[in-house]
């Protein structure tokens, strides 16, 4: 018989390959209980010691159902695609499986299984490790899926943009026409997904951003995002949105922006400089509780100063 650990891979170890090499089914439960496995779910165990997170239950899950993808929510967070608070709920994987599948919602293990007669090899790829949906398929899923503007835009936004999700930087992972031609296909939630993807801003640079240039398109106010300005030092800066005639500019910045002394000055810096580009003669800056709890004074701050700049 083979030891445990070198069956098992990458930190896991199904039930069946055990038994294959020779070990008991009673004997193995016992050993497995002594030397401090973990049970992941039913059939899969993972190594002792080892951080049981949403990934090694994916990949447990995918060992034992070689027919699961990871899609929706749980592709999200493998493809680093920025959701907003409520979309999904991150305590559940979900899995998108072909039609001869049955598409369930396993309360127990939190797991949801998609099935579907449109998933082809082209809407599936490997990332760190795991089978997933393709960005544009992704993207596509969530839309449909959604239950407001709001969470299908920050979705393809952050899809559509080169930005740092979680600390990493990463390109831009779709083109609009990918997600375009994703969501031409008649399937269920379509018509409303192809109305919502008329909205997205590839240059967004966070959820925050996404929500409020909805909110300002809202209430008819309708400014550039993320145009390059100069400043008098010849630096370029990108301030989040500005209304170009009014030479108003608006940054929307989240909780965590000062997590260091340092960031904090580079804020201030940056602040300084910003207010040093020809284009700009005032500078208003909300926070991301503002943009999401009070929407309405934020876009009537903009509209007084818009009106208090006009010539």
């Amino acid at each position: 018989m083979y030891e445990l650990a070198i069956l098992a891979r990458g930190g896991v170890l199904l039930t069946v390959w055990a038994v294959a090499a020779g070990w008991s089914r009673g004997r193995l439960a016992g050993r497995l209980r002594r030397d401090g496995w973990q049970g992941i779910c039913r059939g899969a165990w993972a190594v002792p010691g080892k951080d049981v997170d949403w990934r090694v239950r994916a990949t447990a899950l995918q060992f034992l159902r070689p027919e699961l993808v990871c899609s929706h929510g749980t592709a999200a967070r493998l493809h680093r695609i920025e959701l907003l608070d409520g979309t999904v709920d991150p305590a559940y994987l979900d899995f998108t499986a072909p039609a001869s599948a049955r598409s369930t919602h396993d309360a127990r293990n939190r797991i949801r299984v998609h099935a579907t007669a449109s998933l082809t090899a082209g809407d599936r790829s490997v990332r760190r490790g795991l089978r997933v949906t393709t960005p544009a398929r992704t993207v596509g899923d969530l839309i449909r899926s959604c239950g407001s503007r709001e969470e299908a835009v920050v979705a393809a936004d952050s899809a559509l943009a080169r930005r740092a999700v979680g600390g990493v930087r990463r390109e831009a992972l779709v083109r609009y026409e990918e997600l375009a031609a994703e969501l031409a296909a008649p399937r269920p939630g379509g018509p409303r997904a192809r109305a919502w993807l008329r909205l997205t801003e590839a240059a967004s640079g966070s959820p925050a951003e996404s929500v409020a240039r909805l909110r300002m398109r809202d209430a008819a106010l309708f400014p550039e995002s993320q145009p390059p300005l100069r400043t008098a030092g010849g630096r370029t800066l990108r301030p989040d949105f500005l209304f170009r005639e009014a030479g108003l500019a608006v940054e929307v910045e989240g909780y965590a922006f000062h997590g260091t002394r340092r960031a904090h000055e580079r804020d201030i810096a940056r602040f300084n400089a910003l207010q040093s580009c020809p284009e700009v003669r005032r500078v208003l800056r909300f926070t991301a509780r503002e943009v999401f709890a009070a929407p309405d004074r934020m876009t009537a701050t903009i509209r007084t100063a818009l009106e208090s700049l006009a010539p």
